[in-house]
């Protein structure tokens, strides 16, 4: 990327949270927002993440290491005694995708689901997509047409992952 070039991160945090720990490892949101910084120069990183209470110590971490947070309100689904957690933010990603449009020249996708084929068509077509960051090698098959723009997460793992305490303290850190 050049280095005039204004780029702007979009992350789906479930998706990415979800799909780092189905291959086994944990993100560090913080080394992650560096990495955007240092590796795809993003200027702005938006993070999509349902607002729960009782995260407000959570939601002041991302912000403090540079997220803009938008929030999706979450519904509690209470089925046999367990309750879930739903709040889907793709909608929300999209419209502020768009919505910023003007403000950016590269976007980067932080998703692998396949509901937003539609914004990386876009943006691929408009010469606007920068990056498809996908969390792990599971991702939507809409999404292959676009596999010269795909990122695989799990290629920057060691320097992206919390280190457990042990590991820590053997590496000197």
């Amino acid at each position: 990327m050049k280095s005039n070039t204004l780029t702007y991160a979009f992350i789906d945090s479930q998706n990415l949270n979800l799909g780092t720990q189905l291959n086994g490892w944990k993100l560090d949101f913080g080394k992650f927002r560096t990495y955007l910084l240092n590796k795809f120069k993003v200027k702005k990183t938006y993070l999509f993440i349902g607002y729960i209470e009782g995260n407000s110590s959570l939601y002041h971490y991302l912000q403090e290491v540079g997220y803009i947070l938008i929030f999706k309100h979450v519904l509690e689904v209470k089925k046999d005694d367990k309750t879930t957690v739903k709040g889907n933010v793709d909608a929300e990603l999209v419209l502020h995708a768009m919505i910023e449009y003007p403000h950016y020249n590269q976007a980067i996708i932080v998703s692998g689901d396949g509901d937003f084929y539609c914004l990386v068509e876009y943006l691929e077509k408009n010469h606007k997509l920068a990056k498809v960051i996908v969390p792990n090698q599971k991702y939507s098959s809409l999404l292959r047409k676009y596999a010269s723009h795909i990122f695989p997460l799990n290629i920057a793992k060691e320097k992206l992952q919390i280190k457990k305490e042990k590991e820590r303290h053997s590496r000197g850190k």
